[in-house]
């Protein structure tokens, strides 16, 4: 490297170098986003399906995992991949719609298996979202509740985030949700 700047521009003094290095990290780099959908694939649209990118997700967690969803059942593979993901020390936050029974899928994970509901405040509304983060550098964000038909049955939309820049800022909002003190979500007890 140091005779390439050399050679390209022997006159240029280090700090001169170390600023242009900066300056390139500084830009914002572009989003990866991968396009995953459930149900019918045509040929027109260079797709996933959200099945098996979602297995692959839950894989590649190191740290942590983070699964929020509006329902949720059967999917044993991912349940099966989730309890791996334990085994091998990550942290795993399920956040879920409590009205739709969803914690049953996931019943049978080990204890470490955190698992999350809406505190009820008298407002309307319900927990919605569908999210498999990993760690901070890929999310799945879309349509899709982790059930057998919705991973591959339904006509489902999704998109894969990859990076920090795009993933992380999802994850730590929903990190900020069930951070204790802030009356957002509870910690649910399990049996």
């Amino acid at each position: 490297m140091t005779r390439l700047w050399h050679s390209a521009a022997p006159g240029l003094p280090g700090s001169a170098l170390a600023l242009a290095v900066a300056a390139a990290r500084a830009v914002p780099r572009p989003v990866s986003v991968q396009t995953v959908v459930s149900g019918p694939v045509g040929a027109s649209l260079p797709a996933r399906p959200t099945g098996g990118v979602a297995l692959d997700i839950i894989r590649s967690a190191r740290s942590s995992l983070l699964i929020a969803s509006f329902a949720a059942h059967g999917i044993a593979d991912a349940t099966a991949e989730i309890a791996a993901a334990v085994a091998r020390g990550v942290t795993v936050d399920l956040l879920l719609e409590e009205s739709t029974g969803a914690s049953a899928a996931f019943a049978r994970l080990p204890r470490q298996v955190s698992v999350w509901h809406r505190r009820r405040t008298g407002r309307a509304g319900v927990f919605h979202a569908k999210l498999i983060a990993a760690d901070r550098h890929t999310v799945l964000l879309g349509s899709a509740n982790p059930t057998d038909r919705g991973l591959s049955e339904n006509i489902e939309a999704g998109a894969v985030l990859t990076g920090a820049e795009a993933a992380g800022p999802l994850v730590d909002h929903f990190r900020w949700l069930i951070t204790p003190g802030n009356g957002i979500m509870r910690r649910a007890v399990r049996d």
